[in-house]
């Protein structure tokens, strides 16, 4: 080969996807590159080329802009520009310029086809969807596992073995317990014309017929539980844990399309495998003490470790490591209500940020608050003061850390009856001031744990209505949303860090998933969307007039990417016996790892610019 197309080769070589390519697919591609020179100001893709090429920058830049002239970013060195290529066969009628005089090498599409066809791997980098790119790339860095846990990514179905124990809903109380104990089951399924009803438990029959003093010849249906959970046979294990963990409960029904297939138990997940969460929930719920329970949490890193080492995605290991947080929680308030006897007025224990989105991590500090009802007076707040210190001292012997902000339950400003919260919420929608919108971070994402749920539901109405409506205050936390930006630079170059502790790395947390969190939490209050998780916000305002489905998805995707790397990163800190973090050096990444991490910093970008020219904000 020429020196020259050595020296081309090289260079190509040395950026993705090409870099994936073997040594014979990398001389015949170097022997399909064109030269083309552009003098500054020239129109790109140069108009004179007859055929769809796929374009590298050797040197110089290109200015991009969309079909309204709106300044898009810039290509420079190494950077490629695909869209004529990409395997969909849209049409892209974009024009751009050349910032200065450009040297490009130019490929043919048809050339570029000959070369995916040969090779799938470098195929899938020319997807049209970036969010489809992060996809792969997400599944591809998580399928690098040295740890055996799957017994948690397999089917219900695999678990599921004896067929469904179905009564008619006719039969006693006595008939059914007598049912179960000839079947040796804690659990059965009742009917009503062949479509399932309720299911009866062990604990059913103790707690709602025998310490009740039910007469067992009564009608099953009076103590039966008929607002039921079920699941499919090809929901995965995993998801079967966190429902049960969520839940609070032991048997979940299996439904395909109707049939009934079977009962999936808590001790079939505890024979399936030793490696889950389910033997993590079910000590801190038997703990007798909050040293017990820091001794069972001193484990929690090293389930995140596992976990991010599995294959599972971020979004479940985050609703996996927040439902563990809401069991312990629940059994910290257990504990403290041991001593102190129970609530006077009836209360509910509120969870606010990443633990109430269901995307908290071991690293996470604690972030909760108490709603009380407006029966309580003066006397009975001392109880609940007590109560709340208890439970947050718990948590940060546990490994949450107190709130370095203090917005905690055991702030007596948090700690409050329900007409006080109405007023805070009023005022901070009403009158958005800074300190309004930092706290709307943590207390509009707010998610009841344990106590009266409707204290909290009645709340958050208020607020939805409120919020929707409010035009001026959604304006204002789309500014607060946007002063969170990507790490990217014009020539899609990472921003990094520059000071002694986290030199030359980036937050991954407040510059790649606050900005989602951010822009899905003012959305969905402008839609009066009521849910918390960011997944689910996302998925609830595609297709509304706030966004697209495309970005909607895009978002979703980036999220997950940018999650799993979070995770990822995390966990090397806890196998290296570090404390973990969100401070990634982009040097540690792949070629292929850092254009996904640009693909996913330019959605959230192209998003914030969305959302800010939607409110006329710069």
């Amino acid at each position: 080969m020429e020196i020259e197309l050595v020296e081309i080769r090289d260079f190509v070589s040395q950026h993705h996807p090409f870099d994936e390519l073997s040594i014979d697919l990398l001389n015949e591609l170097t022997g399909m590159l064109e030269a083309r020179y552009l003098r500054r100001g020239d129109v790109f893709p140069p108009r004179d080329n007859k055929a769809s090429y796929l374009y590298m920058v050797r040197s110089g830049a290109i200015e991009l802009h969309d079909d309204r002239n709106q300044f898009m970013g810039r290509l420079g060195e190494g950077d490629l520009y695909t869209r004529q290529c990409q395997l969909t066969g849209s049409d892209y009628s974009s024009r751009h310029t050349a910032l200065e005089d450009s040297l490009l090498y130019q490929l043919s599409c048809e050339n570029l086809k000959a070369l995916c066809a040969r090779d799938q791997e470098f195929c899938h980098y020319f997807e049209a969807n970036p969010g489809e790119r992060m996809r792969l790339a997400a599944t591809y860095a998580a399928a690098n596992t040295d740890i055996d846990v799957s017994g948690m990514t397999i089917e219900i179905g695999e678990l599921v073995k004896r067929a469904p124990i179905i009564l008619d809903v006719g039969v006693s109380i006595r008939q059914t317990a007598q049912a179960m104990t000839e079947e040796n089951v804690s659990s059965i399924m009742l009917a009503r014309d062949g479509e399932l009803a309720g299911i009866l438990t062990d604990r059913d029959l103790r707690r709602r017929c025998v310490a009740a003093g039910v007469d067992f010849d009564r009608p099953v249906t009076d103590i039966m539980t008929s607002n039921l959970l079920t699941m499919r046979s090809d929901d995965l294990v995993l998801n079967a844990l966190m429902t049960m963990t969520r839940s609070h409960i032991n048997h979940i029904p299996v439904v395909d399309d109707g049939h009934v297939v079977g009962m999936l138990t808590a001790s079939d997940l505890t024979r399936n495998s030793s490696a889950n969460p389910a033997y993590m929930n079910t000590e801190i719920r038997r703990a007798a003490s909050v040293d017990e329970l820091k001794m069972i949490l001193q484990r929690l890193p090293e389930l995140q470790l596992l976990l991010a080492n599995s294959g599972i995605s971020a979004r479940h290991i985050g609703e996996t490591i927040s439902s563990i947080t809401d069991v312990l929680t629940t059994r910290l308030i257990e504990l403290a209500q041991a001593d102190l006897g129970p609530e006077p007025v009836p209360f509910v224990w509120v969870c606010g940020g990443s633990q109430a989105r269901h995307e908290q991590s071991s690293h996470s500090d604690q972030d909760n608050a108490m709603i009380i009802s407006d029966q309580a007076s003066e006397q009975h707040m001392p109880y609940f003061a007590e109560l709340a210190k208890r439970v947050c001292d718990g948590l940060d012997a546990c490994g949450f850390i107190y709130c370095p902000g203090d917005a905690m339950a055991m702030n007596e400003q948090w700690r409050q009856t329900q007409s006080v919260w109405r007023g805070y919420f009023r005022e901070w929608i009403e009158q958005p001031e800074p300190m309004a919108l930092m706290l709307s971070c943590i207390f509009f994402d707010l998610r009841p744990v344990h106590g009266d749920f409707s204290l909290h539901k009645e709340l958050q109405n208020m607020i939805l209505e409120l919020t929707e409506k409010n035009s001026v205050f959604i304006a204002h936390m789309v500014s607060n949303a946007l002063k969170h930006r990507p790490p990217i630079g014009f020539f899609r170059t990472f921003v990094l860090i520059h000071d002694g502790e986290h030199d030359n790395t980036f937050d991954l947390k407040h510059r790649g998933i606050v900005p989602i969190t951010d822009i899905a939490r003012v959305l969905a209050l402008a839609e009066g969307v009521g849910r918390v998780n960011t997944s689910e916000r996302l998925k609830a305002i595609a297709g509304t007039r706030s966004m697209s489905p495309e970005m909607s998805e895009n978002l979703l995707d980036a999220l997950e990417f940018i999650a799993s790397l979070r995770l990822r990163h995390q966990a090397d800190q806890i196998r290296n016996g570090v404390d973990s973090d969100n401070f990634l050096p982009p040097d540690i990444l792949s070629s292929l790892e850092r254009k996904h991490l640009k693909d996913a910093f330019e959605v959230i970008k192209d998003a914030q610019e969305a959302l800010g020219g939607r409110y006329k904000l710069s």
